[in-house]
């Protein structure tokens, strides 16, 4: 596993700023990565509503530790390249809100199925030991075959 930094991580996603939500990569290989992030408990955090953070924003964190994960797996050699969330499946909440949370969340996805620009992502979010988001996510990238 190659060291990735907080610049690293801004670099691999097609936000900037705040909407980098990820703080750390703990690990990575060619099928998974696991994330670290503390940006829930920030009062200027971009996804909050109301000055709540809700669970499902949690889906944004998975898919930035996608994104993460694919640039990482493409290498030094092939630029990134952007992507979208195409479709999310089997969601399951376990909370209600990120931002309640005292400790820092941890984001974890493994690729399941790649061919073609298109993967098959399942992912989970925790803290404290405690499940509070998973399901599975389909990541397309831009200029994808047909």
């Amino acid at each position: 596993m190659r060291s990735v930094s907080p610049a690293d991580i801004a670099c691999l996603l097609p936000h900037s700023g705040s909407m980098v939500l990820l703080d750390a990569v703990l690990e990575h290989d060619a099928s998974a990565i696991h994330c670290l992030a503390q940006r829930h408990h920030a009062v200027d955090n971009p996804l909050r509503i109301d000055g709540r953070l809700p669970a499902w924003c949690g889906l944004e964190y998975a898919a930035q530790a996608m994104a993460v994960h694919q640039g990482l797996c493409a290498g030094d050699a092939n630029p990134p390249v952007r992507g979208f969330l195409a479709v999310a499946r089997d969601l399951v909440m376990m909370s209600t809100d990120l931002d309640e949370l005292a400790g820092n969340l941890h984001i974890q996805a493994e690729k399941l199925i790649a061919e073609s620009g298109r993967s098959i992502y399942q992912f989970q979010l925790s803290s404290e030991g405690k499940m509070l988001l998973k399901g599975r996510a389909a990541v397309v990238l831009q200029g994808a075959s047909e």
